[in-house]
């Protein structure tokens, strides 16, 4: 079978390693934290796989690399790629860092698992009728899905701009993302054109790969890619997807 989409520009979507409150489940947004000895091993696991010439992440391939600006972001990025690409990225100003990748606002929740959010927001009268759904009832005090979607709908705009007429091969254009699990899925969601609320589950773990491109050389066929031929393999960099109710 043809590779009818080769050419076509992608989106990386990196997560960063392991911190000490993922390895709890706790709800990390703006608290920075550095990367566990396992979160580190995790990144130079993943970077050596799939990051370098010739790789799935090819720095010569790259037109931008976009970073939360939150510290756990930052080396994660240092760490999955080599000293020379990284200064040759710089030096050809293909790297900047952005609040649009910051992950979400968690407010009250900051710090907190899943099990406490919903007994605070049972205290506060919250959620009779059903249980908390961060991707419905977004934080109090922090973000609503609304304020996610505006800042990750502005980024895939641009991110378009990048690649509207380089849809075959004209030039290569991918993009990099290095950021957050709740973020990340956030933005695989608008990605696909989905609401914030669409029930569409998603697991990308620490220091894991996730890669979006479109179908058809079409910018208006977003699609998720799912590798499955042996020199794209993502053993432990992968994103595994279930939709559910499509």
């Amino acid at each position: 079978m043809p590779d009818k989409d080769a050419g076509t520009p992608r989106v990386f979507l990196y997560r960063h390693g392991q911190t000490e409150w993922s390895k709890n489940g706790r709800y990390t947004g703006v608290t920075e934290l550095e990367l566990t000895q396992d979160g580190e091993k995790q990144v130079l696991a993943s970077g050596k796989m799939i990051v370098g010439s010739g790789k799935l992440i090819d720095p010569a391939h790259l037109a931008h690399v976009y970073i939360s600006p939150r510290k756990r972001a930052m080396q994660t990025f240092e760490i999955a790629f080599s000293d020379a690409a990284k200064q040759q990225l710089r030096d050809a100003n293909k790297v900047s860092e952005t609040d649009r990748l910051a992950e979400w606002g968690y407010g009250l929740y900051e710090g907190l698992v899943t099990k406490e959010i919903r007994a605070l927001r049972k205290e506060h009268g919250l959620d009779t009728e059903q249980e908390w759904d961060i991707w419905r009832d977004g934080c109090e005090e922090g973000e609503s899905p609304q304020e996610v979607t505006d800042r990750i709908d502005d980024l895939i705009k641009e991110i378009r701009e990048l690649h509207k007429d380089n849809m075959h091969g004209e030039k290569h254009c991918d993009v990099l993302l290095v950021a957050h699990g709740h973020l990340l899925r956030a933005f695989t969601k608008r990605w696909l054109g989905y609401p914030m609320e669409f029930p569409l589950s998603m697991m990308l773990e620490p220091g894991a790969v996730g890669v979006l491109s479109y179908q058809h050389h079409s910018i208006d066929e977003p699609a998720l890619m799912l590798y499955v031929n042996s020199s794209a393999l993502l053993e432990s960099a992968n994103l595994l997807l279930q939709p559910r109710n499509l």
